[in-house]
Parts: structure tokens; sequence; C-alpha cells
């Protein structure tokens, strides 16, 4: 199995004729960054939505409209969908305790919890002269976030190929009765909604135990809200609690 982080919460993953797709976004909020190309990725035999956030899922027509036959989903995200105009012909009900077969992966959902944004992070965004002097453009964007949101239905995906296992969070949060898979060969860990992601990522990994972590959801996918977050406390607080830790290079494979 190999992993490719395509920014934000992206990620596409690859076993022998199979690919998956998770939580695809465009990133058409910064033109500093180069949009994902849904051609590149029309192959894929199904996309499963984490929670159907704006960043997360409001760009997922993009790839339906190229072929993609299967987007999971939760029934909130579908209602979501279809009050926004979207196309839901394609849209399958995604809840938490399921396993769904998709060729040559399995892929087990867990109730999971959005991250808590806490307090310095609010501040710091509510004082940011970028956010102000792009104060109608955020209005706008935060109307149209509201557009989606949530009703609980967030997942972690467990994905396994039989041999290695990927556990993927949506959003940096746990919900406190559900216990985990732990071991995964691999956990992807979403790297931004606290002032000391290094700090609040360790109860992660030791609830999990996962053999690596890797980061996303760590750029400045929809500005003047966010910022690229500093990843460089990361490897070394994963090392600290025995994992070993890798920040992704946009668009390149990694043998999972």
């Amino acid at each position: 199995m190999r992993i490719k982080w395509l920014g934000t919460a992206t990620l596409l993953l690859e076993s022998g004729a199979t690919r998956i797709l998770l939580d695809p976004y465009l990133r058409g909020r910064n033109k500093k960054l180069a949009p994902i190309s849904p051609d590149e990725t029309a192959d894929v035999q199904a996309i499963f939505i984490t929670h159907p956030h704006l960043d997360h899922f409001a760009d997922v027509n993009a790839w339906t409209e190229r072929g993609v036959e299967r987007v999971f989903v939760s029934e909130n995200g579908i209602r979501n969908a279809e009050r926004n105009g979207m196309d839901v012909s394609r849209m399958l009900p995604l809840g938490s305790d399921e396993m769904h077969r998709v060729g040559d992966f399995t892929v087990r959902t867990f109730k999971s919890r959005h991250c808590k944004f806490d307090v310095l992070t609010v501040l710091r965004v509510f004082f940011s002269p970028r956010a102000w002097a792009h104060f109608f453009g955020t209005c706008a964007f935060l109307h149209r976030v509201r557009k989606f949101p949530l009703d609980g239905d967030i997942y972690a995906l467990e994905i396994s190929d039989g041999e290695r296992t990927v556990l993927a969070l949506g959003s940096a949060g746990m919900d406190e009765r559900v216990h985990y898979p732990e071991g995964a060969d691999l956990l992807v860990f979403p790297y931004q909604g606290r002032v000391r992601m290094d700090k609040y990522m360790r109860k992660f990994l030791r609830a999990m135990k996962p053999k690596k972590v890797m980061l996303d959801h760590f750029d400045d996918a929809f500005p003047p809200l966010t910022h690229r977050e500093n990843t460089g406390r990361f490897a070394a607080a994963a090392e600290e609690e025995g994992t070993e830790g890798f920040v992704p290079a946009e668009g390149q494979w990694y043998e999972v």
C-alpha cells in the first residue's frame, strides 16, 4: 500500500489496482497554492468523506462528473449537498461502526469528533490583520462554511489491504467512548486547530500507538482564516512518544 497527500486533508491511497480518495478539496480559496487536478485521480474506485465540512466535501462533484461512481458520506452530508444544489446521485450513506469493501481495501469507520479550537487560535484569527484587510471576503467565506454544518457525523477511517493499515483522522478529535484500533502502520493526523498541536497530538499517539504518524491539513488552504502551521516540533514530539513522524511533501508517494 502507498499513500499520497494532495493538500489540506485530501489523501490518495493505492494498493494493487485499487485506488480510493479521502476528503477531496480543490483549494480554490488560496490562489498561491496549485489546485489539484480531478483528472489525475478520476480513476479512483470510491471516495470517502470523514466529515462533510466545506474543505472536505464541497468539491466532490468535480470527481463524480469525471466518472467516480461512489462517494461515501454521512446522511447529514447528503442532505446538505441536496440543499446546496449538488448532485447526490452517486452518494452513499456512511455511518460509524461500518465496514466497506472497495477492491483490495477494507474501510472501517469509527465515530470521532472535530477538533475544538482553543482560545489562542480563535484570538489569533480574530485579530489577524489579514482577516480584517479582507473583511468582506472573510464574511462571504464564513457564510459558505455555514452551509456545510456537522451533525455529529465525523469519522476516523481504518483502511487496510490485508498487509498494511492506515488510520486516517478527518479532524484532530476523539470520542472518549470509542476504542480506536491500535498499532496501525500509519496514522494520518490533521495538524491544525490549536496553537501547540505537538502537545495536543500526544494523547492520540498514546491511545492509538501507531508505528508511524504523517501530518495533513497543515497548509494554508483557506486564508485569511488559516496559515501554514509550524511543524518544527512535530517530529521530536512523535519520537518522544515512541513513534516515527514525518511531514509529507505534496504530491509524493509514500510506502506504508
